[in-house]
Order: C-alpha cells, then sequence, then structure tokens
C-alpha cells in the first residue's frame, strides 16, 4: 500500500513532529516522513510508537525516511 507522505526537511523541532501529527488525521493507516536530521527522526519516531505505529527507518544520503503503519 503506497502512504501519503510529507517532507519535513529542513525543518527544526518541533515542527516536523507536528508535520507528522496533522499527517495521520488524514491518513491514520500509515505515513511515509522524509526528514534530514537525527533530532527529528528521534523525535518522529518516538511519537509514532507512543501513538501506537511500527517505525521502519530508512538513510538515504544524508535524509531518513520514517515509515509509519499500523
Amino acid at each position: 500500500m503506497k502512504h501519503s507522505t510529507i517532507d519535513a526537511r529542513g525543518r527544526s523541532c518541533p515542527e516536523p513532529v507536528l508535520m507528522t501529527k496533522k499527517a495521520l488525521l488524514k491518513s491514520p493507516e500509515g505515513l511515509e516522513v522524509l526528514v534530514d536530521n537525527t533530532t527529528a527522526k528521534e523525535n518522529i519516531s518516538r511519537f509514532a510508537g507512543n501513538s501506537g505505529y511500527k517505525v521502519e527507518v530508512a538513510q538515504k544520503g544524508s535524509d531518513y525516511i520514517l515509515i509509519l503503519t499500523k
């Protein structure tokens, strides 16, 4: 299944987490999030895990791709 994608690269926390939270309201089945720093990766992973999502993280160059699924 193809998930919605949000691009939070270039943004500093807490903005990527807030963008993820808002996007999950529209796509509660899952989401793909692009970030470019470890702080955002860790904060989104923690938020998603606490919200009941499974988080898969892949690194592509200096970017991280987080795949959140229920």
